[in-house]
């Protein structure tokens, strides 16, 4: 059994809990135990910060003052795996990308190499 702690008690509860058993906080989005609910700390709104929000696809009835959500992306979450994945992107695999994006491109120059050769070889 996991096992989180409550935001507004700090006791430990189910992680698969709906409402807290302590103060009956609701942990859960209604029907959905295995969806976390993400909530806004203090005064601040969670919207604020949602990747939904900031490019406007946020259909949430509650926005822009939403303390607490299950669809919530944070943006520099969001940001920091995108660096993440440029610096994954070694050099290796940058050439095989443009590779597969310029076969055409290197048959011919191959075909060009090939012709090159034909006619230095009989001169």
């Amino acid at each position: 059994m996991a096992t989180v702690s409550c935001p507004r008690c700090h006791q430990l509860v189910d992680s698969q809990a709906i409402s807290c058993p302590y103060c009956r906080t609701t942990l859960k989005a209604y029907g959905h135990p295995g969806i976390p609910l993400h909530r806004a700390a203090g005064d601040e709104y969670l919207c604020d910060t949602c990747t939904y929000h900031a490019d406007d696809t946020c259909n949430f009835p509650q926005r822009p003052y939403a303390k607490d959500c299950t669809l919530y992306q944070n943006i520099e979450e969001i940001k920091l795996e995108l660096e993440q994945q440029r610096y994954t992107n070694s050099f290796i695999v940058t050439v095989k990308n443009w590779i597969k994006r310029n076969q055409p491109l290197l048959v011919i120059v191959g075909l060009l190499l090939v012709c090159l050769l034909m006619v230095l070889s009989t001169s």
